[in-house]
């Protein structure tokens, strides 16, 4: 049921998550600027006034739904990091969050929220990245993790910051391309850390 469905109004007690909600979906349709706290006051039901107990602006509204992307990105990251054998299924899921969510991880990474404002942003940002950052280390033969990592989230961030502002090509934005270009680079990048 979509937020905007004034016949149904945030349960009570929820009126934040509901906030959130509405604002994600502003988000997917519209892009930063289109998300404000009087529209999202009316697509969950509540006076326009009424974001205003759970936010102080609109930037921490932004950053109330970044922190749930970032959320979002980590639990896809941890469970890619149970399933795969090397940390190139990490990268994959990494780049597969901003395909099917691209206003949102712009958001994530983008200048729009001054992030070390919003100590829970700040963490849960480092939460997500903490997977990759283990994934990494503990590869065999990896002499700098911490390079290591950042070396590998450079790459997967930019691969997938391309696709999210569609800079790619057409032939390579189809996604059995694109899974080849993934594939392909991380396999690039894994070889270099192997020392191959």
């Amino acid at each position: 049921m979509s937020t905007s469905d004034h016949s149904s109004p945030y349960h009570h007690g929820d009126l934040r998550n509901a906030l959130v909600r509405a604002g994600l979906d502003l988000l997917e349709a519209q892009g930063p600027a289109g998300v404000s706290l009087r529209e999202v006051a009316r697509r969950a039901g509540v006076s326009h006034n009424a974001p205003y107990r759970h936010f102080a602006n609109r930037e921490a509204l932004l950053a109330a739904i970044a922190t749930e992307g970032f959320g979002e990105l980590g639990d896809a990251l941890t469970a890619a990091a149970a399933d795969a054998r090397d940390a190139s299924g990490l990268g994959r899921a990494y780049v597969a969050f901003a395909r099917a969510r691209p206003a949102l991880y712009l958001l994530m990474f983008g200048p729009e929220i001054r992030k070390d404002q919003y100590p829970e942003l700040h963490a849960a940002g480092g939460r997500a990245l903490g997977v990759l950052e283990r994934a990494i280390a503990s590869r065999p033969g990896v002499a700098d993790g911490r390079a290591a990592t950042i070396g590998a989230w450079a790459l997967v961030h930019g691969l997938a910051h391309l696709l999210a502002d569609r800079q790619l090509t057409d032939d390579l934005l189809q996604p059995a391309a694109f899974d080849r270009l993934v594939d392909t680079a991380l396999g690039i990048y894994g070889r270099g850390l192997r020392g191959g």
